[in-house]
């Protein structure tokens, strides 16, 4: 063999292996960023000191990480800086101080190698309805190297459109819409999954079927990132929670965690209820009304009193001056103690003449975590 022969061949096995390692499209080599090594199993790192819009300070302190493998939920009030803060993630906005950092990639720096790591959907999907969807995930795939048809057919197995995946999407229910919008950000096999609001608009079928198709992914090891205002929904598919107000984490954890910061109630159904209010008040324990329809207890009196901070022994005072019982007859008390408290509390209550005709001890939510956290602000 000669010597110029022996160059060829090393040069077409050096250009086989650079296609291998990057890729080609339109006859141009591509290159498939491959991810650092991260700190531990953190994915995505988000560490944003400030963000400023028309002099105004929009994101004061921001400061999460996306773990693989796990579902991490984005909550925060109206206005709280929950969609500036995605825009952030995906470099659509970029902050005044702090980075984000994806796979070891900075997202401002090395825009394009941090985001071949990223599928996102913000918002609501963009789709030709005119088109079937298996077109409209072509469409995409163009934009993207090395997806082939046969990843194409994958996403649509995977989000469960295999079956209508050649229908228009004109003719795709909301939720159908929905996934082909995820199968579309899954088409470059991204380490991180960004979701805005994904459960908008779905029926509760619906809902259920993307919480368990969002808890499969992350059980094969991706990263998913949830913003939603539903909060059941966020407590029963999120591994972690960050609660973010007025642009500021202001808690992060595992839902277990966060939950535990919060005071368990006992629920007491006593008659009569003022008498057990007074035993309540006057040993200091903070108590309420449980209502039907708040998360909360209200303790009130439609004439002067209103809210569970008016549970002092003025209550009992007024009551005695007015001759009229706050809490006449059969009602369920909502009281912050312990559960070890229950017995000593039950015998005293029937001491005092308290009939106790059920003690429930009840758990906290993360409703109730939201709305103090937040300071009952409202929720996008």
């Amino acid at each position: 063999m000669t010597g110029g022969s022996i160059r060829r061949r090393k040069s077409r096995t050096a250009e086989r292996r650079k296609r291998a390692r990057f890729g080609r499209k339109g006859g141009k080599v591509l290159k498939r960023p491959i991810p650092r090594r991260t700190t531990g199993r953190s994915c995505c790192r988000c560490a944003i000191s400030r963000s400023a819009s028309a002099k105004k300070w929009i994101i004061r302190d921001v400061t999460f990480d996306v773990r693989q493998g796990e579902v991490f939920g984005f909550l925060g009030p109206n206005g709280a800086g929950k969609t500036t803060t995605i825009r952030m993630l995906v470099d659509l906005i970029r902050p005044t101080e702090g980075t984000v950092t994806v796979c070891g990639y900075d997202v401002h720096k090395e825009h394009f190698a941090a985001l071949a790591h990223v599928g996102c959907i913000v918002e609501n999907p963009e789709l030709y309805p005119f088109l079937t969807g298996w077109e409209n995930l072509e469409q995409f795939a163009a934009m993207l190297p090395g997806v082939r048809a046969s990843r194409i057919r994958e996403v649509a197995e995977i989000v469960g459109l295999d079956r209508r995946i050649h229908d228009k999407v004109k003719t795709y229910s909301l939720g159908m819409r929905q996934r082909l919008g995820i199968a579309q950000a899954l088409l470059g096999d991204p380490k991180l999954l960004i979701l805005d609001e994904p459960t908008n608009g779905l029926d509760p079928q619906g809902i259920k079927e993307l919480r368990e198709f969002i808890r499969r992914i992350a059980a094969d090891g991706m990263a998913v990132f949830v913003s939603s205002h539903l909060l059941g929904e966020v407590e029963l598919m999120c591994d972690r929670v960050a609660v973010i107000r007025r642009g500021e984490v202001v808690s992060v954890g595992t839902v277990g965690e966060l939950l535990s910061l919060q005071p368990r109630r006992i629920a007491w159904t006593v008659d009569p209820a003022d008498a057990a209010a007074r035993l309540f008040a006057e040993a200091g324990v903070r108590f309420g009304e449980a209502g039907a329809d708040t998360a909360d207890a209200t303790y009130e009196r439609e004439e002067t009193f209103h809210g569970a901070a008016r549970n002092d022994p003025s209550v009992a005072a007024a009551a005695e001056r007015t001759g009229e019982p706050l809490l006449s007859g059969k009602r369920t008390l909502l009281a912050d103690m312990a559960a070890e408290a229950v017995p000593d509390w039950n015998r005293s209550l029937v001491e005092a003449g308290v009939r106790v005709h059920a003690v429930e001890v009840r758990q906290p939510t993360l409703e109730e975590l939201f709305l103090r956290l937040t300071e009952g602000d409202r929720i996008d």
